[in-house]
């Protein structure tokens, strides 16, 4: 589903990310861990195009993408669904309109399609009595699942979740959490990255761990967990089970 190999990319003369090479099959979940500033995000941004590089090449869904303007972005864009930190919602539409604009514009589906889509998604992430409400009205947690709905309301192939509980109050965390886990036992494609380590041991297939731009271990989650390989992957998992 995703194949990327050599990856580099500057910001100016900070190079940030460096000779990342990796791979992502049909239903497994990697979750990405690392410090702060580690290259995290910015690999994941390189996916879908949301970063150029430098250097290398992506391949995903058998777009390949390079350091060269892509023009098959915007349909690579539709095959794949990504969730920020921020929930990106339009804070004059209601969740149903949120989650049902993109399918008529994109998908060309009719209102009463792209509703009843709608509608079923928000069942699914237990927001069922939240269709009426402006963001303005909903927590930060039901704003992050409007979010996630809003994305698999347009039939992605994969998912692509940028530190969705980051910008969450601890209580909100698990339910977005409980959702990004029922799309993992329902054999979603996806790449996560994140600090809740609690939730990669419980879902992750592989956990690529980075620091300083580079992929510094590739390895099955459990055997990430039971035994990290290098001494900074070590610090970072004691100082995580530490806070």
């Amino acid at each position: 589903m995703i194949h990327a190999v050599s990856v580099n990319k500057w910001y100016g003369s900070t190079q940030v990310l460096k000779e990342c090479t990796f791979s992502v099959q049909k239903g497994e979940v990697v979750v990405v861990c690392g410090p702060s500033g580690s290259g995290k995000s910015t690999l994941i941004r390189c996916l879908n195009g949301l970063e150029e590089f430098q250097s290398g090449k992506i391949s995903v869904l058998e777009v390949e993408l390079s350091a060269r303007k892509q023009r098959h972005l915007p349909a690579l864009r539709r095959r794949v669904g990504m969730v920020f930190q921020q929930f990106e919602l339009f804070p004059h539409l209601t969740a149903l309109q949120n989650i049902c604009l993109g399918q008529q514009i994109v998908l060309h589906r009719s209102r009463t399609d792209a509703e009843t889509r709608a509608r079923s998604l928000l069942a699914r992430v237990g927001l069922t009595e939240a269709a009426d409400r402006l963001p303005s009205r909903l927590s930060g947690g039901q704003q992050q699942r409007v979010a996630i709905a809003r994305s698999l309301a347009m039939d992605p192939e994969v998912m692509l979740f940028d530190e969705p509980t980051s910008a969450l109050d601890p209580e909100m965390i698990n339910e977005v959490l409980d959702v990004m886990v029922g799309l993992a036992k329902e054999g979603m494609t996806m790449v996560v990255v994140t600090h809740e380590m609690a939730f990669a041991r419980r879902v992750s297939n592989r956990v690529m761990f980075m620091d300083a731009g580079r992929i510094v271990e590739d390895r099955a989650g459990a055997d990430f967990f039971q035994k990290p390989e290098s001494t900074r992957a070590k610090a970072f998992l004691e100082s995580i089970i530490s806070h």
